[in-house]
């Protein structure tokens, strides 16, 4: 049962708020319930173009693949690799409190699913987040009872987290993200988000413009935290120090990488590879890791166009010394790549992509390029400010893969990154409270 009364945050403001369902709410829900006969068919389409795991897709159904362990369980979701990668600072830092909690980690998207695997923390689990129609929530919350669901991100489903109300799981949003365009659609549903966001007892933003959109869809002081983004505390991700070294000694030269790189990117950085090689002196090795990794031919394709020599990591191949460019197209490998390289470049800044995450290059000493587009991430950029070095063009790109400066830039950003990780205490401080309460 849920226990009466108002629950205190560190911060000493009331966070308790009844599960108030306004109309537009409920004319949500009343939608998402109309429309749950097109769950299966929808998903066995996806299922059939690839877009779906065909071992695990009835997770999405609700229908979990593996048991509920014993014990208090901690949900938390987030929808893509990114913000599912994050989560994993959370997690150990609440299980430093708690070293009896088991946590559920949710997503949507396959590609998070594949890279969180070669990375769960302890005592955690993933599976993809059901579909947000009756029958999906209801198996979902009936096999995993948990004791705390926890939203990051710019993610909160309307069903799942009106139903958690009703059978008294206590919610947190943390790390929220709302940008001006996503404000204003939500505001066409008039009070629905506001109703969904007060059902929840906690909310922490990422910056004051996300609180300011809180209050606004609320419409009142309903208590909204910042505390900054958890990307900047997640753990670093998972290293193979014995395939790492293999490549290393097998390149035999200094490595860069192009990370989460998309097709604007890869085209970037080739050039950038091209001119470097062309430079004399040193010649480095480029590693590509394409976002979608079925961009490796286009790599590999436009590699050939500038006369370069590629191999693909997925065939079991390791670079020789010839080898100009090596494509990483596996999941999950990420962090060796990282470690490997002596600076990477983030993908997404050269595109309406807008950015990818810069910590987790941060967190293992890389030095970090950026492109000029970085509106996705632009609070972490702006906290990074001076310890990370915009790239605009491939020849600036070249520039700073000679500056010694690399490595004091790279000492500058770890030293950020420590302070930048202050706000998961007092996240780790409010999520323990609402559990404990």
């Amino acid at each position: 049962m849920r226990r009466s009364g108002k629950a205190i945050c560190k911060s000493g403001s009331m966070t308790r708020t009844s599960p108030k369902i306004g109309p537009m709410l409920r004319l949500v829900l009343a939608v998402g319930a109309g429309l749950a006969p097109l769950a299966g068919p929808i998903l066995k389409r996806r299922l059939t173009r690839g877009k779906e795991d065909p071992a695990r897709w009835r997770e999405k159904l609700g229908e979990a693949t593996v048991p509920r362990p014993d014990g208090p369980l901690i949900w938390a979701h987030g929808v893509g690799v990114g913000e599912v990668m994050a989560l994993r600072g959370l997690i150990e830092s609440l299980s430093s409190r708690r070293p009896d909690l088991n946590f559920l980690v949710t997503s949507s998207a396959r590609s998070s699913a594949d890279v969180i695997s070669h990375n769960l923390p302890p005592r955690t689990v993933h599976q993809y987040l059901p579909l947000d129609f009756p029958a999906p929530v209801t198996a979902f919350l009936d096999h995993w009872r948990p004791d705390l669901a926890v939203w990051s991100d710019q993610e909160v489903w309307p069903r799942l987290a009106v139903t958690c109300a009703r059978r008294g799981i206590a919610q947190a949003l943390v790390a929220a993200r709302i940008t001006p365009a996503s404000a204003r659609a939500k505001a066409r549903f008039g009070n629905a988000y506001g109703d969904l966001y007060r059902v929840l007892d906690l909310r922490h933003a990422q910056d004051a413009q996300t609180a300011d959109h809180l209050h606004n869809l609320m419409g009142d002081d309903t208590p909204v935290a910042i505390t900054g983004s958890l990307k900047a505390a997640a753990a670093p991700l998972a290293d193979d120090a014995a395939a790492r070294d293999a490549v290393v000694a097998a390149s035999g030269r200094p490595i860069w990488v192009a990370a989460s790189a998309h097709p604007a990117d890869i085209s970037v950085a080739l050039d950038a590879q091209r001119l470097a090689l062309d430079a004399g002196g040193p010649k480095p090795l480029l590693i590509i890791v394409p976002r979608t990794l079925e961009d490796w031919a286009k790599v590999e394709t436009r590699a050939r166009a500038k006369d370069m020599v590629s191999l693909r990591r997925s065939t079991g191949a390791l670079p020789t010394p010839d080898t100009d460019v090596y494509i990483a197209d596996t999941f999950g490998e990420l962090g060796l790549w990282y470690r490997a390289g002596f600076a990477a470049l983030i993908g997404g800044t050269f595109d309406g992509v807008e950015g990818h995450n810069p910590w987790e290059a941060v967190a293992v000493g890389c030095p970090v390029l950026h492109g000029p587009r970085t509106r996705n991430f632009a609070t972490d950029f702006a906290q990074l400010n001076g310890a990370v070095r915009p790239v605009p063009t491939s020849e600036d790109i070249v520039t700073a893969l000679t500056d010694p400066a690399l490595p004091a830039m790279a000492a500058r950003a770890t030293d950020i990154r420590a302070t930048a990780a202050n706000g998961l205490a007092q996240i780790t401080d409010d999520l323990m409270g609402l559990l404990n309460r």
